[in-house]
């Protein structure tokens, strides 16, 4: 099982993102024997990255100081061969993340994209309406335009939802199950992003490490609304996460 990977790898998952899930994403990623380490300054990051597994670059609190952070640690980590994963919250919302993103997918390699179908839409330049940074409404062709992102950006493309899909430009997966009321916290897709930085780098086979991922993650979901209370539920979040990433055998899993 990929978390058990992770647990007896113990990466360490850089993290510049939103600073309204940031203790969440720590935790989640604690939960599943991961290290996270939180650092967005733009005099610091860049050394900091060049010590991390991996990258996870989380536009959903953006502003000048942080884009600058992301762009010298995106740069960096390519340099060193580190995977780095983008998170584009709310990518189509404003002008200003709109171009962010845009600069980010220019001037760096992402070796993972994870966004939902509105943020995905604004990548590829898609009619959307975009809700603040939740999907929004509209309508695109969920395959075609992440193969074609794929394909652009030679990267693995998950689009997150009540399905979720996976693909690296060729193969396409489809995962179901989960639960809606991860919808209902905040922070629950932005952990996914970050716990799929350290599934990347425990295996050499990270399409099918990332498909892993995306099913135990929807298997978290269904476990933890035996506790529906919302305030428990993010609580129960991290509780699963932790669970299955302590039983069965590892060396079955990659």
């Amino acid at each position: 099982m990929i978390f058990q990977a992770i647990r007896q790898q113990q990466p360490l998952v850089h993290c510049i993102t939103n600073y309204v899930v940031a203790n969440f994403q720590a935790n989640g990623l604690l939960a599943i024997g991961a290290s996270p380490v939180m650092a967005d300054d733009p005099n610091e990051v860049e050394e900091m990255v060049s010590i991390a597994s991996a990258l996870l670059l989380n536009i959903g609190t953006l502003n000048e100081r942080t884009r600058k952070s992301m762009l010298l640690a995106g740069k960096k980590a390519n340099a060193q061969g580190i995977p780095v994963v983008l998170d584009p919250v709310g990518a189509g919302a404003t002008t200003f993340r709109k171009q962010t993103v845009q600069q980010l997918l220019a001037e760096i390699h992402f070796a993972v994209i994870r966004c939902n179908a509105g943020e995905l839409a604004a990548m590829t330049n898609t009619a959307w309406q975009q809700k603040g940074v939740d999907s929004g409404d509209g309508t695109i062709d969920l395959v075609a335009e992440a193969k074609q992102l794929a394909q652009r950006q030679h990267c693995i493309v998950i689009v997150t939802g009540e399905r979720d899909l996976i693909t690296d430009g060729e193969q396409v997966e489809w995962l179901t199950g989960g639960h809606v009321q991860m919808t209902a916290i905040t922070g629950t897709g932005c952990l996914l992003s970050a716990i799929c930085g350290a599934a990347y780098t425990v295996g050499n086979k990270p399409f099918q490490q990332l498909a892993q991922t995306l099913a135990l993650y929807k298997k978290v979901a269904e476990q933890a609304i035996a506790t529906p209370a919302i305030g428990d539920f993010q609580l129960a979040i991290l509780n699963e996460l932790h669970a299955f990433s302590k039983v069965g055998d590892v060396s079955c899993t990659l």
